[in-house]
């Protein structure tokens, strides 16, 4: 978000508790932007990483789109989105929204810290990238950087959901998918600095039906060295 000027409203809407008790909020971060969202844990990695400076409860008989107050599955676009123009069109402001709310009131989903254990790092798969079935992980590349790996070594990856381990091999640690065969998986650095795996022009998801959340855990670490007589 940090690309982004102060001021920009964003709208995130995950939202399976749609006409339920669950609030509708809007709240401005460190930075200066505003978000608008459900209150069932969008906001976890935003105050953890930017802060949060305002909160304010969505009134939602005074923001909504007209016509629309018998509609209670579709607040993405009678409330949320309504309300995230008509801020960013300076028609209303953030004061207009509703009454003020402490931030230790939001919800916060649980967040487990990837972390260090001798020669092995590990976290948890916290993203698939649907589009071509990558793994991401919450392992900073710093912290992998710690078990010095050169770029084109082997790194054995273990998967696990909870006890059962679904998944363990050596894999190159490839800075592109160019750099293995295709079919070939690698170890490598996404977008967002952190460690995923992959398969080359395949997904790794469906290959091993590995899913994502807090119970699916990675571990990496430097490949033993074999030696053969």
């Amino acid at each position: 978000m940090g690309y982004w000027p102060a001021g920009t409203v964003f709208a995130s809407i995950v939202d399976p508790g749609v006409g339920s008790h669950r609030r509708s909020v809007a709240v401005k971060t460190s930075m200066g932007h505003i978000i608008i969202t459900p209150d069932n844990g969008t906001l976890t990695h935003i105050k953890r990483m930017m802060g949060i400076d305002a909160v304010r409860v969505i009134d939602e008989e005074k923001n909504r789109l007209t016509n629309s107050g018998e509609s209670y599955t579709f607040h993405g676009r009678d409330i949320f989105a309504y309300t995230g123009a008509r801020l960013a069109a300076g028609i209303i402001a953030l004061e207009d929204i509703g009454p003020e709310a402490d931030a230790d009131s939001l919800v916060e989903l649980p967040v487990h810290d990837a972390q260090k254990d001798g020669d092995t790092v590990s976290g948890t798969i916290d993203v698939l990238d649907v589009r071509f079935g990558s793994l991401w992980t919450n392992i900073p590349r710093s912290l992998f950087a710690q078990l010095n790996v050169p770029y084109g070594s082997r790194v054995e990856v273990t998967i696990s959901n909870g006890k059962q381990v679904l998944y363990k091999n050596i894999i190159a640690y490839a800075k592109s998918f160019a750099d293995v065969n295709v079919g070939e998986p690698l170890v490598y650095v996404n977008s967002l600095d952190c460690m995923a795996v992959a398969i080359n022009q395949g997904s790794f998801a469906r290959a091993y039906n590995i899913g994502t959340g807090q119970a699916w855990h990675l571990s990496l670490r430097k490949a033993p060295r074999v030696i053969y007589e």
